[in-house]
């Protein structure tokens, strides 16, 4: 089964961390770029953070520049989230998706060929 698998999501405290995993099965993620989007509720999804193929390049989120991490690793056939100084804005859906991941300028999801199912993260006292 083909599939994209989003884990590590869960509820904390504002100034806390949490890192997602996107785990590829059934297909080689090294072969595309990813992105993380996320949604909030009563908005509309937005791209977070993304990684070329190589790793050799990411694009972020202004807001979340210096707070989120992006990194891959293709022996694994994963891609992660290290989020760090969580702020409540950030609550919604996380969602990895396999496709493309732009230099710069907006996240917009693209030419995806696989969509994760989401993983909720809470930021909240």
């Amino acid at each position: 089964q083909l599939q994209l698998v989003e884990s590590g999501g869960g509820l904390v405290q504002p100034g806390g961390s949490l890192k997602l995993t996107c785990a590829a099965s059934g297909f080689a993620l090294e072969n595309y770029a990813v992105a993380w989007f996320r949604q909030a509720p009563g908005k509309e999804r937005e791209g977070v953070s993304c990684i070329s193929r190589s790793g050799i390049y990411t694009n972020s989120l202004d807001r979340v520049k210096g707070r989120f991490t992006i990194s891959r690793d293709n022996a694994q056939n994963a891609v992660y989230l290290q989020m760090d100084s969580l702020n409540p804005e950030d609550t919604g859906v996380y969602t990895c998706a396999a496709g493309g991941c732009p230099k710069t300028g907006p996240i917009a999801p693209l030419g995806v060929n696989y969509w994760g199912q989401g993983a909720q993260v809470t930021v909240s006292s």
